[in-house]
């Protein structure tokens, strides 16, 4: 069975499709416009995250470019999840539920499979986009290109923080993806449905990636429903089958830090990313000292990116230590040098403050 797949009798025992008024949502969709069909399927999981959902909705239906579907495949919230999407009353957007048991890559796989649309757009529920994102996405999605990402603009604290580029094209091919790291975000990527069915979508079973995990670590937190490095996977499966990619060079969304995107423990992260790594080195020979280096060398850099994380956060303490585990795979990386120091000197201060503020007053 391909990455990605389930049985037909599994799926339907796991999902239910919700219906408003008189229709089913799959009947009011398909009569949306009659003898037509979308262009786009835009498909969001979610879970219990309602008020955000209703923001991710209201961007869609905001869009510029009308011709497109919404799958909110829902996992059996238990908040006003099935309220909200039925108060926009909009033909457009349906609604599944289907038990993932917590694999986000399960719901967005159902929700492809449930596509009308020859493109498949993501966003998850706690994003956004600007009003032409699908416009401008569709309008670079010529016919000799397979994929379109854009920029993303991170907001934390409800404020723009950062802008994060995707790309650029040179940046995606499978060796660099795979030895410089991601250059793309889920809920910035528009793909042809054709390219998900062909090499089978993400991979729903964390176990696959375990099983590629070669360093002896078990995730934490949670086991294997924290699997958080799928996407990746899936950038690197398409490049290295061949897909094309192109890149626009603007800001068309939001990605929204918030306390349920930030909180996940910081080696459950680590191994699902050294997980990939594993699952597709493994198809790579050593042939060569540099070769190993290479590999050293982008191992580190999966401790460097999750240390920043924890370090932009203020949390120097698990940040420092998570640059000492990037330290000891291979030292010889100067912004991996600079910001451990920096991380280890902003510990020692935070830490002498509290101190301070102990000491008894005369």
């Amino acid at each position: 069975m391909p990455l990605g797949s389930s049985g037909s009798e599994e799926l339907a025992q796991r999902s239910t499709e919700v219906t408003f008024g008189t229709l089913s949502a799959r009947q009011q969709s398909d009569e949306r416009v009659p003898g037509t069909a979308p262009a786009v399927s835009v498909v969001i999981p979610t879970y219990n995250r309602a008020a955000l959902l209703r923001r991710a909705l209201d961007s869609v239906r905001a869009q510029t470019f009308t011709n497109w579907e919404a799958i909110v495949v829902d996992d059996y919230s238990e908040d006003e999840t099935e309220q909200v999407v039925a108060s926009f009353e909009d033909p457009r957007i349906r609604l599944v539920r289907f038990r993932s048991a917590g694999v986000i890559a399960a719901s967005r796989n159902y929700g492809i499979r449930l596509a009308h649309a020859p493109i498949v757009a993501f966003l998850d529920s706690d994003d956004a986009w600007y009003p032409d994102k699908l416009r401008r996405c569709l309008e670079a999605m010529t016919p000799d290109v397979d994929l379109v990402a854009h920029g993303l603009v991170y907001v934390k604290d409800g404020s723009p923080w950062k802008r994060k580029r995707s790309g650029p094209a040179h940046r995606a091919t499978y060796r660099r993806l795979l030895y410089d790291g991601n250059c793309l975000t889920t809920s910035a990527v528009v793909v042809r449905k054709a390219w998900l069915d062909r090499i089978g979508a993400f991979i729903e079973d964390p176990a696959e990636l375990i099983r590629d995990l070669r360093r002896g670590r078990i995730l934490k937190e949670g086991g294997l429903a924290h699997v958080g490095s799928e996407d990746y996977d899936l950038w690197l499966r398409l490049a290295q089958a061949g897909a094309r990619f192109a890149f626009v060079d603007e800001m068309l969304g939001e990605y929204h830090l918030h306390t349920q995107n930030s909180s996940r423990a910081p080696m459950s992260l680590i191994d699902s990313q050294l997980a990939v790594l594993e699952r597709h080195f493994s198809q790579i020979p050593v042939t060569s000292v540099w070769e190993r280096l290479r590999r050293q060398r982008r191992r580190a850099l999966v401790y460097y990116s999750i240390a920043r994380s924890l370090q932009d956060d203020g949390r120097y303490r698990e940040a420092v230590s998570i640059f000492r585990h990037g330290l000891s795979e291979y030292p010889l990386i100067p912004k991996l040098v600079v910001a451990a120091t920096a991380a280890a000197f902003l510990a020692a201060s935070a830490r002498l403050f509290h101190l301070g503020r102990r000491l008894p007053t005369t």
